[in-house]
Formats: structure tokens, C-alpha cells, sequence
């Protein structure tokens, strides 16, 4: 296959060390996703499991017949160790720094670039539906489909309505989860809530 097929993956643990999970998105030259993989990894660290998301992506795209690859993290770290801009010190990341390397080298050509958490949205999604279930996944099994963006994070003040009891409430402490961890609020009716804004 000498079409470039991009690989968005990312990993991520909750704890670090804690439950951990991996994101894998291999997409062909016009954006289809041929592979949408998430897998429970169990207990790791953020980094650990971001080295599996890239090794898991890399053994799909060579199982494809990838020939040319594209390569998109949002882990700043790790695409800086694997084009050698950055040292890995820590031992537990040598091992599979190396079998990404060895993985690499498979393909006639293969680009690494830092994606931004926003554009990385699916791989993410995959890694936390796979730690939500404690299992491999290969689709969007909740009721968000897997590329719709994140909710945007509350502030204090904000005002939330339900559009069908119309139920209001007023947030006073905003969440603590990441942005990408978060889900829309729902009314005890079972309707989303919203803010207004379109």
C-alpha cells in the first residue's frame, strides 16, 4: 500500500501509575479511519502507555501493508525521544522506545509530528472508553460519537438549563477533570444540560 496513511495514537493512566488505557487511529490519505482501536492495559504510567499506544499503532499500520506513515502524538515527550531530540533516561521507557524504533525501520518512510490534544481527539476518546470498560474496544460503545468535540469546561457563575423540564443550575465550583475528561451534564430527566450558547 503506497498510499500515507496517518497514526494519531495516545495513552493515558489514571493515578500514573494507575488503570491505564491506549488510543489507536490509523486513517487513510483523504482522513477515512481504517483503524479505530482502545485497549485496557492495565496498570501503568502516562508515558508507558503512551509508548504502547505508539508500538500497537505501529504493529497495525505494518499488519495494513503501510508502507509510508505519518505519525501524530500529543505526548510532546515522546515524539521528541523517537526523533531523538530528547535522551530516555528513565529504564522502564528504554525497552519500548527501542521496540518502536526496531518497528519503525519496517517502513520506507515515516514522519513524527507533536498533534495537539484537540486534534487528537479520537485516540483519546478510544483510550478512555478503553479504561472505562476495562477492555479492548474498537468503536464508540457510549453515546458520543467519537468525533465530536470535548464539552467545554464551566466556570463559576455559569447557568445551565434543561431545554426540556427546564430545570436550572448554576455551577459554583467548576470540575477539576481535564478537559478532555469531561462529559456533558445531564438533567434527572435524562436531557443534556446546556448553557444557551449555540
Amino acid at each position: 500500500m503506497d498510499e500515507l496513511i496517518t497514526l494519531e495514537f495516545d495513552g493515558g493512566s489514571r493515578g500514573n501509575p494507575g488503570h491505564a488505557g491506549i488510543g489507536i487511529v490509523l486513517r487513510a490519505a483523504d482522513g477515512t479511519p481504517l483503524v479505530t482501536l482502545g485497549r485496557y492495559i492495565g496498570r501503568a504510567t502516562n508515558n508507558v502507555a503512551e509508548y504502547q499506544a505508539l508500538i500497537v499503532g505501529l504493529q497495525k499500520a505494518l499488519e495494513l501493508g503501510a508502507k509510508k506513515l505519518q505519525i501524530r502524538g500529543d505526548s510532546e515527550l515522546i515524539i521528541k525521544q523517537m526523533k531523538g531530540e530528547y535522551r530516555v533516561r528513565h529504564p522502564e521507557l528504554k525497552p519500548l522506545h527501542d521496540e518502536a524504533r526496531q518497528l519503525i525501520s519496517n517502513f520506507k518512510e515515516a514522519r513524527l509530528e507533536h498533534n495537539l490534544r484537540h486534534k487528537n481527539t479520537l485516540a483519546d476518546k478510544l483510550a478512555n472508553l478503553a479504561m472505562d470498560k476495562k477492555r479492548e474496544v474498537t468503536e464508540a460503545e457510549d453515546d458520543s460519537p467519537l468525533d465530536e468535540p470535548s464539552p467545554a469546561p464551566a466556570a463559576a457563575g455559569d447557568r445551565l438549563e434543561c431545554m426540556c423540564c427546564g430545570m436550572v443550575i448554576e455551577v459554583r465550583t467548576p470540575s477539576s477533570l481535564r478537559p478532555h475528561q469531561l462529559r456533558p451534564l445531564t438533567c434527572q430527566c435524562g436531557q443534556k444540560m446546556t448553557d444557551g450558547r449555540p
